[in-house]
């Protein structure tokens, strides 16, 4: 009769020991050298988990799992992210308070999350809507306040009409709200934000030293958007101020055939019809504008979106290499903020102004030749195709004959001047709603008056002044032993129809003293963004408990860097941004000892739904974590998370195959119970001795690249090759070898390798125990185990010498039936061979 593992008390037992044990706890000071593993800490739904939640923490939990066998002093904390609006829509539904909320979602996550058996270090769990936790947000907020960082400005919002609230560029899609569905427009509000563009230079230099996934650096660098070029001077006939255009490609200027300029551009507020310069269809143009402003930047910009425009009639731009009038076009692709918020169209040598130019009826003049081995040469020439390349210059009066480079020079220093721009923005830093951080700060109006005084008065003698009081004129920050100053309690969440917070109908919070003249002040009742305590997060873990300060020195010293962070590669471009900001200006106050905050930033894949939509509660495909590690325990759920595909790809949810991974997990105890109870083998068979150092190398390796999957398939190898070697008489295997193999498994299956290892006799906790080491004799292996997958997902192993070329490893698949059964109709596409390890095969 088959052994089986119990997991529905002994997971929960061994949880207990653990926890009573404090053996994932890091040590505040040790000998050993420290490694930071971190996750992004989740934000407590009030729906809970959904099997695509854990995905990172038990990726992470194996990395943190094997850090420590190997003798490291290892931090893997956990904590909440738990301010934000979907917490804050429910409390106006309902009523009910964010904070009551905020604990019903943190109890519900905190008892899921145990339930995997995670290694987090939960004596230091965090909780961003923790007064003791938001002062030093606040207090953050201050210092960049009093180094001019922080500053408030009128800029255009995207606003809900509905939900009375501004929405990230994001959650607005096709001109309506993502949460309500209702109509947003454009609205110009007064809002704080905070000047990351200063870093922009350094936030992409940083990026030379960090080691994070090609992708992630390729999107931090995009949404930086650095820009080297020169900025030119078109001049519009019969009117005194030209534009301004930034380009890239200079050396382009004489086949400039018109210009575009964005709806937002200020120069349509000067040519309205009551202006010197006359727009003749002014109303057809503010229309469009109008129409403009619905849209989010990410819907204007979006890749093969037809373009749009219309022409200002009565007015012309003058190319200045050319002379000759061109029109000028008011189109929503050209967003205010890039460059100078106009550009000068090329469109025999930019796409996107070849199709306009096509759509509108404008000339194209070819001004770039590319080589005469260049097969389309006489096309483009013709201008009846866009040629984007380097090349000698044609049609371009005095620079003819000069290639690319050369005239980007001469022409920007008879034109214009050299220019860098970024397409990185401030960050909008306030929110108009109650479940946020309270932004420190109150409005005097006497300060401000003074202040304005002040201004006037020393500009009449040339002199500078501070840099704070001319961006936040009558703006004073509440002393530091006031923080953290804590939401009051209040009767509804609802905004307000004036667009102000909640917080603004509380007279007795919003009313206070100025700290600086003792005068009346208003209290700021914007809140912070959600953003605001993901940013230094990973800081508080390192010192917690910490109430003189956001995190000692020595504690910083010791943890940071992080050592490896993993996340989604949703958050890989704006958290990951802020936060690095957030920890270079830390740096730079002398708080944090170093600039770049990760070491190394990894990312998962989504778990989908069955069918491979995204799990949604709206589509009710969302699967309970619960409802699975009831029914087959923690470690099965664990191994079918790390089994299911690549790590690195998103992968749809199948029942099904859970079946498989528990069969393994009951061979494991099944054979280790039986290797227990006849005392093992004297002494291992050779071919199983050898086998299990090459598994040692894999599976170490394996973690390392977090290819979780072929690991673990290299783990159920080596059982299958175990109790080939084995029968009822005899066990093929020692116990001490037997413990090697369930260390490599302990990582993934923590209660039932804890569980064997105890019956082995063993009194400590295996995952006290040393990382098993390979033997490198062991490893001149005569043959390998080469592990087959079908379009990424493994379907078998085959055998073959080792070293061998693809060619045989083709050949020994052919002579597996159960393999080809995935094959058979199939046309092959591609095939990846890793020697010694893999081979895909990638079908149609």
């Amino acid at each position: 009769m088959k052994i089986r593992y119990d997991h529905k008390t002994r997971d929960k037992h061994w949880q207990n020991v653990w926890a009573e044990g404090k053996l994932y706890e890091a040590e505040t000071v040790s000998n050993k050298p420290k490694y930071y593993a971190l996750i992004e800490f989740p934000y407590p739904s009030g729906e809970g988990l959904h099997v695509g939640h854990p995905r990172p923490y038990i990726g992470l939990d194996i990395i943190a799992r094997k850090r420590r066998a190997e003798g490291f002093n290892v931090l893997y904390p956990i904590g909440w992210d738990a301010f934000g609006l979907p917490t804050e829509n429910f409390a106006i539904k309902t009523g009910i308070h964010p904070m009551e909320v905020t604990k019903k979602n943190t109890d519900t996550f905190r008892k899921q999350i145990k339930s995997l058996g995670i290694s987090f270090d939960w004596s230091r769990e965090i909780n961003t809507t923790d007064p003791s936790y938001y002062k030093w947000t606040q207090w953050i907020f201050l210092k960049m306040f009093e180094k001019g960082l922080a500053y408030k400005s009128k800029i255009a919002v995207n606003w809900c009409i509905s939900c009375k609230i501004g929405l990230a560029n994001e959650e607005v899609i096709g001109g309506k709200c993502e949460r309500c569905g209702g109509e947003t427009e454009k609205r110009e509000k007064e809002q704080w934000l905070l000047a990351i563009t200063k870093y922009a230079e350094r936030l992409l230099s940083g990026l030379d030293t960090v080691n994070y996934f090609p992708e992630i650096k390729i999107q931090q660098r995009n949404w930086i958007g650095k820009s080297e070029g020169a900025e030119i001077q078109f001049p519009i006939s019969n009117f005194q101020f030209p534009i301004k255009v930034f380009t890239t490609r200079p050396d382009t200027l004489f086949g400039a055939t018109y210009l575009v300029i964005s709806p937002e551009h200020q120069i349509l507020e000067n040519l309205n019809p009551s202006a010197d310069g006359q727009i003749s269809n002014f109303k057809q143009v503010k229309e469009y504008v109008e129409l403009a402003k619905k849209k989010s930047e990410i819907e204007r910009t979006a890749e093969g979106r037809e373009k749009t425009g219309v022409k200002l009639e009565g007015i012309k731009a003058i190319n200045p290499g050319t002379n000759e009038e061109i029109p000028i076009f008011v189109a929503d692709y050209v967003i205010a903020h890039y460059g100078t918020g106009a550009i000068m169209a090329v469109p025999a040598h930019d796409e996107r102004d070849f199709e306009f130019s096509k759509k509108f009826k404008l000339p194209i003049i070819p001004v770039i030749a590319p080589s005469e081995a260049n097969p389309s040469r006489e096309n483009i020439l013709k201008g009846k195709e866009c040629y984007e390349g380097e090349g000698t210059l044609v049609n371009s009066g005095e620079y003819n004959s000069l290639d690319s480079e050369e005239a980007r020079k001469k022409i920007t220093e008879k034109f214009g001047e050299t220019k860098v721009t970024y397409k990185l923005r401030d960050w909008v830093f306030s929110r108009q709603r109650y479940w946020g951080e309270p932004i420190p700060l109150v409005f005097c109006v006497n300060c401000a008056k003074q202040v304005t005084s002040y201004k006037l008065k020393v500009k009449s003698k040339g002199e500078k002044f501070n840099e704070g009081e001319i961006l936040n004129p009558g703006w004073a920050a509440v002393s530091e032993s006031e923080l953290p100053i804590t939401l009051p309690e209040i009767s509804s969440y609802k905004p307000t129809d004036t667009g102000e917070s909640p917080l603004s109908g509380i007279p007795e919070w919003v009313e206070t003293t100025c700290p600086k003249c003792g005068g009346a002040a208003r209290r700021e009742t914007d809140v912070m963004p959600n953003w605001a305590g993901s940013s230094w997060y990973f800081l508080r873990y390192t010192d917690p408990k910490n109430d003189r300060e956001l995190a000692s020195r020595e504690c910083l010293e010791h943890w940071m860097p992080v050592d490896w962070y993993n996340g989604g590669m949703e958050h890989t471009t704006l958290h990951l941004l802020y936060s690095r900001f957030w920890n270079y200006f830390l740096y730079d106050i002398g708080i944090v000892p170093v600039e770049e905050p990760y070491a190394k930033r990894t990312s998962h894949g989504l778990i989908l739904a069955e069918g491979g939509a995204k799990m949604s509660k709206s589509k009710g495909n969302v699967i309970n974590p619960d409802d699975i590690v009831s029914k087959f325990g923690a470690d099965t759920f664990r191994l079918y998370e790390m089994f299911i595909g690549p790590f690195r790809e998103a992968i749809s949810w199948n029942s099904s195959d859970i079946a498989g991974v528990e069969r393994f997990l009951d061979r494991v105890f099944d054979f280790a119970s039986s290797v227990v109870k006849e005392k093992g083998a004297e002494k291992s068979d050779k071919s199983i001795v050898k086998l299990l150092h090459q598994t040692i190398v894999k599976v170490s390796r394996d973690i390392e690249e977090m290819s979780f999957n072929t690991a673990i398939s290299q783990l159920m190898i080596c059982l299958n090759e175990i109790r080939k070697h084995s029968n009822k008489e005899q066990v093929s295997i020692t116990r001490s070898d037997l413990g090697i193999f369930l260390k490599l498994l302990s990582p993934f299956a923590p209660h039932l390798t804890e569980e064997l290892w105890r019956l082995l006799g063993n009194t400590t906790s295996i995952h006290r125990e040393q990382w098993p080491t390979a033997d490198t004799e062991m490893l001149k292996a005569e043959n390998v185990t080469i592990v087959v997958q079908i379009n990424g997902r493994v379907r078998g192993e085959i055998i073959i010498a080792a070293e061998s070329e693809e060619k045989d490893a083709l050949e020994a698949l052919k002579k597996e039936e159960k393999i080809n059964h995935w094959l058979s109709g199939k046309n092959i596409s591609k095939i990846i061979f890793v020697r010694n390890r893999l081979i895909n095969i990638l079908v149609d």
